[in-house]
């Protein structure tokens, strides 16, 4: 079943992927229709998450936010999908970074990095990262169900230096490469909300105690390894910009949790800034108010 699934859907996303971007997102704004105005894809948790972060805001304003969010998403689906057949040239000259030599000189000193960053903008196409990088990258990523999507999702990374890693089994690999002494990147998207039996640590996210992942912090503590985190903005559609800025430089050198805090804290700025581009669809405030009911809370 799940090979006919796969290949009843393949060839029209091989198709799309081919159009040029101006068609491309001409397809985009009909799906938007489809998507916003005639579905309503979770359109209430949009809503709702918006109504929680932004209580200051007017109705008129939140609903602004919202619309424009929904056009973003439906270009980052589309974006997604060109990514199949996507050039070198496309590719660098729409995801571009401003201060790349933060992680080359990395790189070149011998060390490891790990990059985390949010489901903000475009979080796609950030592997264009090993473009300007030696050694091959490493995506943290939850397995897609379907056998043969999740081997076409790691065949389209593999074209960019890139392997990807399914979350279960980070920790594992990444101490066999500090063993090997294998230089690699490892990039992390670690805001989505914990289940409430693993929400181990809670902080102020929008003037909220909400728990986020410390998984990453952990790992790096163990292997020693720095943190950089990824602010990528949208500079017009379909471009985008990253900017790499210094999280943990020796994570052994920070309390428990203070890694994971100074993540949670550079979101949620870089979400007020433009709320636009944040993965609004995601339910990030489900366990408001359940802090007390969590048997791993700190």
């Amino acid at each position: 079943m799940q090979a006919i699934v796969f290949w009843l859907i393949y060839p029209l996303l091989w198709l799309l992927s081919k159009l040029p971007f101006r068609m491309l997102y001409i397809v985009s704004d009909f799906v938007y229709i489809v998507l916003y105005r005639l579905i309503g894809y979770r359109q209430k948790t949009v809503r709702n998450n918006l109504m929680l972060a932004f209580p200051e805001k007017t109705v008129q304003e939140r609903k602004r936010i919202e619309k424009e969010f929904y056009h973003h998403l439906c270009d980052l689906f589309l974006e997604m999908i060109k990514t199949i057949s996507i050039t070198k040239k496309q590719l660098l000259e729409r995801m571009t970074y401003t201060n790349i030599e933060l992680v080359q000189n990395y790189e070149s000193q011998g060390k490891s990095v790990i990059v985390l960053l949010g489901h903000y903008a475009s979080y796609e196409w950030t592997f264009a990262i090993q473009l300007y990088l030696k050694n091959k990258g490493h995506g943290i990523y939850k397995k897609i169900k379907n056998t043969y999507f999740d081997n076409l999702v790691r065949s389209i990374r593999g074209r960019w230096n890139t392997e990807l890693i399914a979350n279960k089994f980070a920790s594992k690999r990444m101490h066999l490469h500090k063993k090997e002494g294998i230089v690699t990147t490892y990039g992390f998207a670690a805001d989505q909300s914990p289940i409430l039996h693993r929400a181990r640590y809670w902080t102020d996210f929008f003037g909220y105690e909400l728990p986020f992942f410390t998984g990453v912090e952990r790992i790096a503590k163990d292997l020693d390894t720095p943190i950089v985190y990824l602010k990528t903005t949208k500079t017009k559609r379909g471009h985008y910009q990253g900017t790499f800025m210094p999280l943990a430089e020796n994570p052994l050198d920070y309390k428990d949790f203070d890694i994971t805090a100074a993540f949670a804290k550079a979101l949620e700025s870089q979400i007020k800034e433009d709320p636009r581009y944040y993965l609004w669809t995601h339910k990030r405030f489900k366990l408001l108010g359940k802090k007390e009911a969590s048997p791993a809370k700190n």
